[in-house]
């Protein structure tokens, strides 16, 4: 197969969405869940945390296991638990039970996001399989981005209740997606002969799927840690309207879109992944510096605003280029590699996350320092992968005819 059909590919992007979307959308309704349920902020944080650990574990989990029974079983049963958890959570009358309606609802809505790689990795290959993987990135990636805008505009008028029942509702979905939509992608012949977590560890000693795995990773912290002090950079540093700073991140969305969808033209035109990269990256690393530099600087601060937009766009070329070429290291076993590689990233997300605001809400230096520092280390991870495939270079015979 040289292609999805294009429902197949909007299906696998709400796969992997959901989680994210989940994630972010019901942060504004913090105070009110403090309030309604007589919880300390700590405990309101926790609902966060265990959604962020049990995202990270689920994928884990769900890896392998699909790499044994399929994906379509592991996938539904994933979804409906998912919905399931997230209808309790929406009803929870205390901050316990949904600390831990939400745990439960990551490790089940793991699936989604390991299934969507694997489903990719299993019909398609080389240069067709890093198309996909940009347009459904593309799509996917503006989950984290638009999250917290539409959660507040809907957390000024709708309960914590009734913004939790939508993420539950998008959960719901994706059940009724995968009936209609989603068909079995792994042959019985081709599944491992039992649940193998031992695989994990294979790949992570393989340098070039580690390097490649770890490059994505350092790149989604670098967005993520924009993402996440956004509201204070636009607010409090750059002095915007709160209007303004909803336009902004529409903006960065449209960038991040656009740039994954000239990556796969370019995946279609069969130009290498690594050539991409290899042109983002330095790109992304200037404009992060950049960030820095007004950031240091007495200038006026909306000057920021144009690298963040460069930022953006060079992530939309670097995240699925360099998973199409990690799955194709992690072949056979692509359901434990999707699992390392939705883990990793979201790990390193969750990481830099918090590092853009340690000095507070009025300076943008930790921020700039931080996208600085992702940038480069996602860097060397890239030089290092791509010096191992140099070594064995049939490890990447698919992209052998690249332009």
């Amino acid at each position: 197969m040289t292609s999805v059909p294009p429902r197949l590919l909007l299906a696998l992007a709400l796969l992997s969405a959901s989680a994210p979307l989940a994630i972010d959308f019901y942060l504004p309704s913090f105070p009110q869940i403090g309030s309604d349920l007589g919880a300390a902020a700590g405990n309101v944080q926790l609902t966060l945390t265990a959604f962020l650990i049990g995202l990270a574990l689920g994928q884990i989990a769900w890896g392998p296991i699909s790499d044994r029974f399929g994906r379509l079983r592991p996938l539904m049963i994933g979804s409906v638990v998912a919905a399931a958890a997230g209808v309790l959570a929406a009803l929870a009358p205390t901050v316990e039970l949904l600390i831990a309606a939400r745990f439960v609802q990551a490790l089940a809505a793991a699936a989604g996001i390991v299934m969507a790689r694997a489903i990719v990795a299993d019909v398609l290959h080389g240069f067709a399989a890093a198309r996909a993987m940009s347009i459904m990135m593309s799509i996917s990636g503006i989950a984290p981005i638009l999250a917290p805008v539409i959660g507040g505009a809907i957390a000024g008028f709708v309960p914590w209740r009734g913004v939790l029942g939508i993420v539950a509702a998008i959960s719901v979905l994706q059940v009724v997606v995968v009936l209609l939509v989603i068909r079995e992608s792994l042959p019985v012949e081709r599944r491992s002969s039992r649940v193998e977590y031992a695989d994990l560890g294979r790949l992570l000693a393989k340098p070039a799927f580690l390097g490649y795995t770890l490059t994505q990773s350092l790149t989604f912290a670098t967005l993520m840690t924009y993402v996440s002090s956004s509201s204070f950079l636009y607010q409090s540093v750059i002095g915007t309207s709160a209007a303004v700073y909803g336009i902004g991140f529409a903006v960065n969305a449209a960038f991040l879109t656009v740039a994954g969808l000239v990556s796969a033209r370019l995946a279609k035109r069969q130009v290498h992944p690594a050539r991409i990269i290899r042109t983002a990256q330095p790109v992304m690393a200037l404009a992060a510096l950049s960030v820095l530099v007004v950031a240091l600087l007495p200038v006026p601060k909306v000057l920021i605003l144009l690298p963040i937009v460069v930022v953006t766009t060079s992530v939309g070329l670097i995240m699925g280029n360099t998973g199409a070429l990690a799955i194709e290291q992690a072949r056979p076993s692509v359901g434990a590699g999707s699992a390392l590689m939705g883990g990793i990233m979201f790990l390193g997300g969750g990481l830099a996350s918090p590092l853009g605001a340690v000095a507070g809400d009025h300076t943008a230096v930790p921020l700039a320092i931080t996208m600085v520092v992702t940038s480069l280390l996602g860097a060397l991870a890239f030089s290092l992968a791509r010096r191992s495939v140099a070594r064995n270079p049939e490890s990447e015979a698919a992209f052998a005819t690249a332009a």
